[in-house]
This record gives structure tokens, C-alpha cells and sequence, in this order.
């Protein structure tokens, strides 16, 4: 869960640093080039640009500038909110659905949601996404997720998948959230079909996957996007997920249920039985990759910028947990689940409301308790990043009140625009703040 920022908003880099950097906690709407916090995906909200509002609007999660990520913030944290049983403020649900456009798209932000949005506007599918999401879970805001919904079909290339950017190459983080938003609006994602062509969202996400003929290690990953043909773990975690008809919510696996993760097998040389042709074998040898990836390094994946000492990715490995908890892999998702309890602490109150939210949705997947994670109540600490629930359980009361919401930290929103004008505009998927990570 993060975004990227595109060229004039964010796709995820889950997700995603801070859905960008992630697909993650927060999202890089693009800016250029790029697209945001999957991660998902991973994005961040830890720089401020050049426009943004002197005085934050009210009913806004979070602290830092709303530019690149805010519907992205603001979704997932009412996303959590909601999957928790809290009723989150008439004042952020209001913001939220007051950002969209007359066609119904959405942007990172906009600070004057009277003024018309205009041919300059940068309407973003994973902002857009990630608000249907957001409120079809809510409910009571039909008309505007149809709507938004209708945006999304009308963008939809012809491969069957989406970019951050419309009109851009498909890539495998947004199509992904995309999906995740048509299965929250009650539609059935496989029936949504390119005009030319005629092809499915599952149709675009499958050529991003490294069957047979890729190196041994790659195998069963997916990469961002066809160019290059790069395994990426944070694209790998949103297409598990998104290949499986699932959003940003993953209800936990029933009791007893837990299906052993096969990695990618080509023994019998044939890579159709293995997913080149199925979503769900797609999505198992994608989790099998995920797997192996967070064995290597410790159960955690691992960011670096180019040049630089890897470093843990923690809204990547969320995004992970999420993944392997969609494909009925209780077991294999508990030990990453293990690690962030023990180390996201910290990022998470660096890079504010999205990374929170992050954490919340991995631990609802798990049918873990989000108000006594590693020692951390999340639940809490999200609801101080912005307005007092309208409902909450009687032990989130003003107990969320005293939690520290504080942002800052983190990887910046700098830092992540320059990966992406570096690297080009197939790099990005919401900061997480939604960042994509070769491995």
C-alpha cells in the first residue's frame, strides 16, 4: 500500500517510505515523473512543496503537507478507522469526498475543492482508488464512488491495466489498487474489460510476472512494469493481492486454514500450471517470492537508493503480511508480522497517518489486536493524527487523544521525487507512502 508520484501525481511505490515510499504509509501523488505508498505500497508525506496551504484544512489526517498524498492519507486512515469499528469524523469523511472532481477522479489535494478541477489537474487512479476504497467502506457515499468508479473505467488502458497517470503504461502497483477498488464498489474486477482488446485487469498484471523464463531467484515476482522486467518486492506484495480480487482490507483466514506457500516451480517446464495463464497461481508463486525475499533478509524487505547500504523496508513488509495473509498463508505471514510488532514503532510515528493505517489493515489481516501491537496502541495513535472520532470503542475514547501523532523523519518526499526523475517515470508507487525496490 503506497503511491507514487507520476507526472503530475503519485502511483505506489507502496506502497506505499512514508504508498508510496510507500505503498506505505503514505503516498507520493506524481509529480512528474513518478507515480506513489502499494506501497503500495509506499509513499511519505515528510517534505513540503512549493503551493501547499499555510494553514491545513480542517478535518485533514496528518501534519505535513497534504500536496502528494492526502487523499492517500486520508483513506487509509478512515479505511483503519472503519475496519476497527470506529466511526471516524464528519469533518474527515466531508474532506475526503469533497476532494473529488466533477468527473470523478481525485488528486492528491486540492486546496480549494470549489474551484472546478481544470485540464492542470492531476487526477491520479491510486488517489482515486484508494478513495472508493475508502468510502464504499464507509457507506452513504454511493453516488460519488460510482462515480469515481466510472473515471476509473474510462482510463483503463488497453493491456487491461492502469498507470498512476492516465494515459501512461500500465504498471503493476496501480492496477493492482485499482482492482481493490472495483471488488470494494461490489464490482467484479475480471468483467471490466479494455474497450480495445477487450482485456481484464488480471490480463495487465500478469504480464508483469517473472515465470520460467527469468533467473531462478526472480521467479514468480512481479516487476512495476513490462520495461526492464526487474523483480520488485513491493509490486510482487500489491500484485499478490491485487491478483487474488483484494484491496487494502484482507479479512483473516479462517480458523484452520493455512495453505503452505509453493514457490514458482519449473520442473515440468511448464509455467502455465505454475500461473502463467491462472491470477491465483500468479498470486501464490508471488507470495512464494515474498517469502524468500523476507527469509533472506531477516523477515523484512529491504529499500535502498541507488549506491546506498539496504536498509529495512517496513511499509513493504506490511504491504507483505497483507499479501500472505490474502493467499490463506497465516503461518508464513506471522513471523514479518513478528518483526514489524517489534520494529515499526518508530517509522510508523515518523511518517504519521498512512503508516499507521498501514500497520492497522496487517494486523486485521492477521486477526491481530491493533491496540496492543509490540507494545503499541495503534488504534490509538492514528485516531491522534487528526479529528476525534465521531464512535469509538470505549477504550479508544481519550486514550487516541494523548497518543503521539507527531510525522517527520522518515524518507522525504524529496528524496523520492529525485529516485524518480533519476530512474524515469516506470520507478514509483505511492510513498507509503508507496517506493519501488528492485531486489
Amino acid at each position: 500500500m503506497a503511491p507514487m508520484a507520476s507526472m503530475a501525481h503519485p502511483a505506489p511505490l507502496t506502497h506505499s517510505v512514508a504508498f508510496l515510499a510507500r505503498r506505505a504509509a503514505t503516498a507520493l501523488a506524481a509529480v512528474a515523473v513518478l507515480g506513489a505508498a502499494a506501497a503500495p505500497a509506499a509513499y511519505a508525506d515528510s517534505a513540503s512543496a512549493s503551493g501547499s496551504p499555510k494553514k491545513l484544512p480542517a478535518g485533514l489526517y496528518g501534519t505535513k503537507d497534504p500536496q502528494y498524498d492526502g487523499v492517500w492519507r486520508q483513506s487509509l486512515a478512515l479505511l483503519a478507522q472503519d475496519t476497527v469499528g470506529i466511526r471516524p469524523a464528519a469533518s474527515a469523511v466531508k474532506w475526503l469526498a469533497g476532494q473529488q472532481c466533477a468527473d470523478g477522479s481525485f488528486t492528491a489535494f486540492r486546496a480549494e475543492p470549489g474551484t472546478p478541477c481544470d485540464a492542470k489537474t492531476g487526477r491520479d487512479t491510486n488517489q482515486t482508488a484508494a478513495a472508493v476504497q475508502a468510502l464504499a467502506a464507509l457507506g452513504g457515499h454511493g453516488d460519488t464512488v460510482k462515480k469515481a468508479v466510472s473515471w476509473l473505467k474510462s482510463v483503463q488502458n488497453d493491456d487491461g491495466g492502469w498507470s498512476s497517470m492516465a494515459g501512461a503504461a500500465s504498471d503493476a502497483n496501480s492496477t493492482s489498487v485499482v482492482i481493490g477498488a472495483l471488488a470494494a464498489a461490489g464490482e467484479k474486477p475480471q468483467s471490466v474489460t479494455s474497450k480495445k482488446g477487450g482485456k481484464t485487469p488480471f490480463d495487465a498484471l500478469l504480464t508483469f510476472r517473472l515465470g520460467c523464463e527469468a533467473k531462478e531467484d526472480a521467479r514468480g515476482a512481479f516487476a512495476f512494469q513490462l520495461k526492464g522486467a526487474a523483480p520488485n518486492a513491493d509490486a510482487t506484495a500489491a500484485a499478490a493481492t491485487g491478483a487474488l480480487g483484494k484491496g487494502f482490507v484482507v479479512e483473516p483466514a479462517g480458523k484452520g486454514a493455512d495453505t503452505p506457500v509453493k514457490p514458482l516451480s519449473c520442473k515440468d517446464g511448464d509455467d502455465k500450471k505454475a500461473g502463467g495463464s491462472d491470477p491465483a497461481q500468479a498470486a501464490q508463486s508471488g507470495a512464494g517470492y515474498l517469502v524468500a525475499q523476507l527469509d533472506k533478509n531477516g523477515q523484512h524487505l529491504v529499500s535502498a537508493m541507488p549506491g546506498a547500504k539496504e536498509q529495512p523496508d517496513v511499509g513493504n513488509t506490511a504491504d507483505a503480511v497483507v499479501a500472505l495473509a490474502a493467499g490463506a498463508h497465516p503461518t508464513a505471514a506471522a513471523k514479518p508480522l513478528k518483526w514489524l510488532e517489534k520494529n515499526a514503532a518508530a517509522w510508523a510515528k515518523q511518517n504519521g497517518p498512512a503508516a499507521y493505517a498501514q500497520l492497522v489493515l496487517a494486523a486485521h489481516a492477521t486477526g491481530t489486536d491493533p491496540r496492543s501491537f509490540g507494545g503499541t496502541d495503534l488504534v490509538a495513535a492514528l485516531n491522534a493524527t487528526g479529528p476525534e472520532p465521531a464512535a469509538a470503542a470505549a477504550k479508544d475514547g481519550k486514550e487516541g487523544k494523548d497518543a503521539d501523532g507527531s510525522e517527520g523523519g522518515g524518507f522525504g518526499l524529496v528524496w523520492i521525487i529525485g529516485i524518480g526523475l533519476a530512474i524515469g517515470a516506470g520507478i514509483g508507487f505511492l510513498l507509503s507512502s508507496r517506493k519501488k525496490t528492485q531486489l
